[in-house]
Order: C-alpha cells, then sequence, then structure tokens
C-alpha cells in the first residue's frame, strides 16, 4: 500500500543561494545509494524528495536513507488520486497499520490545491469521521495525540503519512570539499572520519602499513573499517601507505622519547603530500585532547609544525567512552578492538614525551633523510576504491578465524 517515500531536508533549508549546490549533491548520494533498485523513480524538489517506490520494499529503501547525510526525516507514503473516497481509505490503512488499543489519533491537511472540492476542515472531519467508524475504540485528540495522519493536497494527488523517521541529519557528503582521514586501526578514526562526513566532507583514507611489524590482517582490518563508512559516503579511496623504511629509521636513529613525534611529523608530512596530489583541502585525525602522549597540546604543536594544511580533529573534546559510543553505533567498535597492531602502536617507546621541544625534534630531522624516505614511501602507495560491505560479515568471520 506505501507508495513511495519522502525525504525532508536538513540544514539544507539554511544554505540559501547555495541551497540548490547542496540538493543536487544529496540527490546524486541517494541515486548512489539505490542504485541497485531500478524501478524506483526519484524527484528532487527544493523542500523535499519524493522516491516513488513503483513495487520495490519501503523499509528496505528506508533503511538505506536512513543512513544518508543532508536528510532530517523520512515517511513513507500513500498516494491516491483527488477522490475523497481514495483518502478515506488510504487513511484508515495508515491507522490501522499503526494502532495499538487505546491510542488517540488526529487528521492534519494541508491543501496546495485550492480548487479541490473538500477545504482543510471537510477533509479533517470527513477522513476522521470515517476512521471513527471503522475502529469503534479510537478517540480523536488534538494536542498530542498517538498517531497524527498527515494530509497534503497538491495537484497531482493526495499524500498520506504518518511516520516521520529520524534521518542521519547534518550535510550530503561532498558539499564541503575533500578531507584525507588518517586511519589507522583503532577506535578513534573511523568515529572522526564518520563525523567529517557528516559535515560534508569527502573522506579519503590514508593507512600506513609496515609489513612485517603490522600484519596482512591489521592491514585488512582497515579495509573493513572503511568498508563501514561506505554506507555513509559511497565509494571512497583506500590509500595504503608503505612505512616500514621509515619507521626503522626513526627505530635506529631517534631517540626513545621522541619516536612517537617525530613518527607522526612523518606521518603527517606524507599525509599532506597526498592531499596536495589528490587536491584535497584538509587532514582529519581522531586526535583527542590528552588521551595519548602525542595528543597533548604541546605535542600537537610540534607535530603540526611540518604542515600549514588545516587538521580537522572531530573527537578533539570528546572523553574515551562518548567515542565508544559512537564507534558502537556506526558498527566499527567490534572491529576496532580486534587485537592487530598498527603503526601508531609498534616501535612505542615506554616514555614518550608529552611536552617534545620543537629545536630537539628539527635537530634529530636534520640527521635523518627526510625527502628521500618521503619520496620513496609516496611512489610506494597502493589506493583500492572501497565500495561496499556486502562480504564484512564473512571477512569479520575470517579473522576471528585466523586468532584462533
Amino acid at each position: 500500500m506505501i507508495t513511495e517515500v519522502m525525504v525532508r531536508y536538513g540544514e539544507l533549508s539554511t544554505k540559501g543561494k547555495n541551497k540548490k549546490q547542496f540538493i543536487k549533491q544529496l540527490d546524486k548520494n541517494v541515486k548512489s545509494a539505490l542504485d541497485q533498485y531500478n524501478k524506483l523513480k526519484i524527484k528532487s524538489h527544493r523542500d523535499r524528495m519524493h522516491i516513488e517506490l513503483n513495487g520495490e520494499n519501503a523499509d528496505v529503501i528506508i533503511s538505506k536513507l536512513k543512513v544518508l547525510f543532508g536528510i532530517q526525516t523520512i515517511s513513507p507514503v500513500i498516494k491516491v488520486e483527488k477522490s475523497i473516497e481514495k483518502a478515506k481509505e488510504a487513511a484508515l490503512f495508515l491507522v490501522q497499520s499503526n494502532y495499538n488499543i487505546g491510542q488517540t489519533f488526529k487528521i492534519n491537511t494541508k491543501r496546495a490545491d485550492h480548487e479541490w472540492d473538500f477545504n482543510t476542515n471537510e477533509v479533517n472531519q470527513i477522513l476522521g469521521e470515517y476512521i471513527i467508524e471503522s475502529i469503534s475504540e479510537i478517540k480523536v485528540k488534538m494536542k498530542k495525540p498517538d498517531i497524527s495522519v498527515r494530509v497534503e493536497v497538491r495537484l497531482d494527488g493526495i499524500f498520506l503519512s504518518i511516520d516521520s523517521i529520524k534521518g542521519a541529519g547534518g550535510l550530503p557528503t561532498g558539499t564541503s570539499g575533500k578531507g584525507m582521514l588518517m586511519l589507522s586501526g583503532g577506535i578513534d578514526s573511523p568515529v572522526a572520519g564518520y563525523y567529517a562526513m557528516k559535515r560534508g566532507i569527502q573522506v579519503e583514507a590514508v593507512h600506513f602499513h609496515s609489513p612485517p611489524y603490522t600484519s596482512p590482517q591489521a592491514l585488512q582490518k582497515a579495509k573493513d573499517l572503511t568498508e563501514k563508512l561506505v554506507k555513509f559516503s559511497g565509494p571512497l579511496p583506500f590509500i595504503e601507505v608503505p612505512f616500514t623504511e621509515i619507521q626503522e629509521t626513526i627505530k635506529n636513529f631517534v631517540p626513545q622519547g621522541y619516536i612517537m613525534t617525530i613518527t607522526r611529523r612523518m606521518m603527517l608530512r606524507i599525509t599532506d603530500k597526498i592531499r596536495e596530489q589528490r587536491s584535497g583541502l584538509a587532514i582529519i585525525n581522531g586526535e583527542s585532547l590528552g588521551q595519548v602522549a602525542s595528543q597533548t597540546l604541546e605535542s600537537m604543536f610540534v607535530i603540526n609544525e611540518v604542515t600549514h594544511t588545516p587538521i580537522l580533529r572531530p573527537l578533539i573534546s570528546m572523553d574515551k567512552m562518548d567515542i565508544i559510543e559512537v564507534a558502537q553505533a556506526i558498527d566499527t567498535f567490534e572491529l576496532a578492538i580486534l587485537p592487530y597492531e598498527d603503526c601508531c602502536t609498534i616501535f612505542t617507546p615506554p616514555k614518550p614525551r608529552t611536552k617534545p621541544k620543537l629545536n630537539h625534534v628539527l635537530e634529530i630531522e636534520e640527521k635523518m633523510d627526510i625527502h628521500g624516505l618521503i619520496e620513496r614511501a609516496i611512489q610506494g602507495i597502493n589506493i583500492e576504491v572501497i565500495s561496499t560491505d556486502d562480504n564484512q560479515e564473512s571477512k569479520q568471520k575470517q579473522i576471528f578465524e585466523d586468532l584462533l
């Protein structure tokens, strides 16, 4: 009976002259997410989007839409011809599908077609009386009813809906430029990527891999975490950076207290090079202030010295438990806690500097072939586009089998 799904925009309504651009991007994102459902007909308007189902399953379509940024609410809708009898049948179907004994209802009509035979009050009264006659125990309640049937009379038909399902909010991914996400295998960076995408950033994942110190399972884990983000963004480039030579050089020539600082500076330099090559505008990471030695203000100041590119830290003021809660909600937590070491955890010194001195760092780096190390790493990158997580369950099962 549900004939279409209606999408209401979130912050897009405040975008003024840029609104068309934002709606166009959301339309593109929706069509990409629903590409396999070829019966759909998608129409984007100034204030909302209509998706005609033409036989497709409404629940499946809504589940795909709920995670797309830029959508405020979603409603399954019944569209009927401009016949009061058809409207009565549709309103009754919606109420019966949602009614539990003891609940109340109301009809709320809006009329764009002022030439139609019935005015707003008449539609409310006719549909309300029909529902009361059909469901004897139901009561009308004008303020805060349990069920509110929204009726919109337009030029091309009557649209009836009840549910208003909360969407992901935010801005359509791709409306705020491109950013390079420094993706480790941990809890924080996928959450940072999620929040960046929610503000409209097109994310590309940069992952540092140091075989044989980091395992193939650790690399696959990072790819699987990337796959978890695909449902929010669409296809997502995964950029694998070979980091073994750099980490071995740092281990052999850098005092222990400065290993973490110089490692992060090298990662940031390389990520910035990749950003420049791929026309990115910012770097995103999962740093939370004071969480570890490299995330004190003193450490951030010294590490940031290698670039003038904006570094976005969506988690900067979040507590760890808050980050974990979001990771669980976006389904990255269980993967993130699998015990495979990444580049950020191998060679970790027992007492890293929490207040490193920039002049000491610069003196140490003068003895290293910084330019050569970076160029060789850049030449060895591998880029893979991650498009779906359809095989995620079997991959995760394999990872757990490897552990055993």
